[in-house]
């Protein structure tokens, strides 16, 4: 059942609407992963403009989420070629000599 959250994000409040308990969490667990690495860039960099280091939180997430995708996808290959390999292994065994 969708219901109405607000999350505070880089000091600013957004009401926002989340389908379910389960995407509520993961919205909330978005803004407090989003707001350590803002903290993170506002002491490394206390000199650059808010925009720049949202973008870099940004940028920082999208590579790890490619880099995610990269992994699933050479699992899933990975996770294919052990499955022909197994059914191989499984065909000799029932092949008579």
């Amino acid at each position: 059942m969708a219901q109405s959250i607000k999350l505070k994000i880089a000091g600013k409040e957004y009401s926002l609407v989340a389908k379910d308990s389960e995407m509520e969490h993961y919205m909330r667990c978005a803004a407090s992963d989003i707001n350590a690495m803002l903290d993170t860039y506002d002491k490394k960099f206390p000199d650059k403009p808010e925009l720049d280091k949202l973008v870099f939180v940004a940028l920082n997430q999208t590579v790890g989420k490619l880099n995610a995708l990269h992994r699933l996808e050479v699992l899933n290959s990975q996770e294919t070629k052990l499955e022909k390999d197994l059914q191989g292994y499984l065909d000799k065994l029932e092949t008579p000599r």
